[in-house]
């Protein structure tokens, strides 16, 4: 009997409601002869691409669908025998799953496959999250009363499952690499983890693939932030320092200096934003020790207002905080630090 068929007569599909379980007019077989059918329909799917997708959408469905109590009743009267035949057969059709995006074979361990023999893989592999993240969320929802037997039950099929996510590992760094400046930024806090762990692994092409994920994730995460929170561990902000202590330049002067000469030279809005963005955190943390940068701090002021930066007109609104920084701490200096204040030249751009 075909699959499609069988939700039919279940009265299982996308449509149901979440909120009215299904009621079917037949009884419903035993969950363990519903997986064993799905595991021989797998099986047998597992080499045509169309028709495994198509196959593993409709396990989905039913996993989406179905009611959690159904999902986890064992057949046998016996709890310990119905048990362990459920924990059975769903390691089975899980593992048939989990076959239908197996890694194409090559003839030995020293050669390798062309690229198109990849073409379906991560594609696969993604339906068959969905399927088995739809299957883990109903043995969630079900197992309330039955906490142990559901701990059983996914510790039975933890094995596979963990080997499919470490299989699949590359499509998870190459949609990494894919992910570049300013995007990745959001999501850094999911992505670091992996990379972190791939670093760590005990297989040295791993430990690369992880070194790959963390070279990227430096390379198009700004890092600007990041250092005032290092300058930090290394000594103390010279705003919150002593009058004697903050008059003698420290790493943070060093930063500053290095910041502002990049500021001056860089001509791309997109990374002008950036070092905009980063700025007012600097000053802010200098204090009155930015007075020893009043001329270098007013050259890029004025150079980033002269530049548009639609639509938001981030980097302008960035550097008037940072002329409001900058005159919070420094105002007695800014009338004599050239014989003229910077508020003409500002207003001037603004107009």
């Amino acid at each position: 009997m075909e699959l499609s068929s069988l939700l039919r007569d279940l009265h299982l599909s996308s449509s149901s409601s979440s909120s009215e379980k299904p009621r079917p007019p037949h009884p419903l077989p035993p969950i363990t002869e519903l997986l064993a059918h799905l595991q021989k329909l797998l099986i047998g799917a597992a080499g045509n691409p169309s028709e495994s997708s198509k196959l593993i959408g409709q396990v989905q469905r039913l996993f989406q669908t179905a009611d959690p109590d159904w999902l986890l009743s064992p057949v046998s009267d016996d709890e310990g025998t119905g048990w362990a035949e459920l924990r059975s057969a769903y390691r089975s059709v899980i593992s048939a799953l989990i076959g239908c995006a197996a890694l194409p074979l090559c003839e030995d361990d020293c050669s390798s496959l062309d690229a198109a023999a990849y073409q379906s893989v991560p594609s696969g592999a993604a339906a068959v999250c969905s399927a088995l993240t739809a299957l883990l969320g109903h043995w969630r929802e079900g197992g309330g009363a039955r906490r142990a037997e559901t701990t059983g039950l996914v510790l039975a099929v933890a094995p596979p499952i963990y080997l499919f996510s470490v299989t699949h590992l590359q499509v998870s760094v190459f949609w990494l690499s894919q992910v570049t400046r300013p995007f990745l930024c959001p999501f850094l806090p999911r992505l670091l983890p992996p990379s972190l762990l791939l670093n760590d692994h005990y297989r040295p092409e791993n430990c690369m693939l992880g070194v790959r994920c963390l070279h990227h994730i430096v390379l198009n995460t700004p890092v600007l932030s990041c250092l005032l929170d290092l300058l930090l561990v290394l000594e103390k902000p010279p705003s919150s320092s002593s009058s004697s202590s903050s008059r003698k330049p420290c790493r943070h002067d060093d930063v500053l200096r290095l910041v502002l000469t990049h500021m001056e030279a860089e001509h791309k809005v997109a990374l002008r934003r950036v070092y905009a963005s980063a700025l007012p955190l600097y000053v802010e943390r200098m204090g009155v020790a930015v007075c020893r940068h009043l001329r270098r701090v007013e050259r890029v002021l004025l150079g980033y207002l002269e530049v548009r930066d639609p639509p938001e007109e981030t980097s302008r609104l960035k550097m008037l905080e940072v002329l409001q920084r900058t005159s919070k701490w420094a105002w007695p200096r800014l009338a004599d630090a050239h014989g003229h204040t910077p508020g003409p030249e500002v207003m001037i751009l603004l107009l």
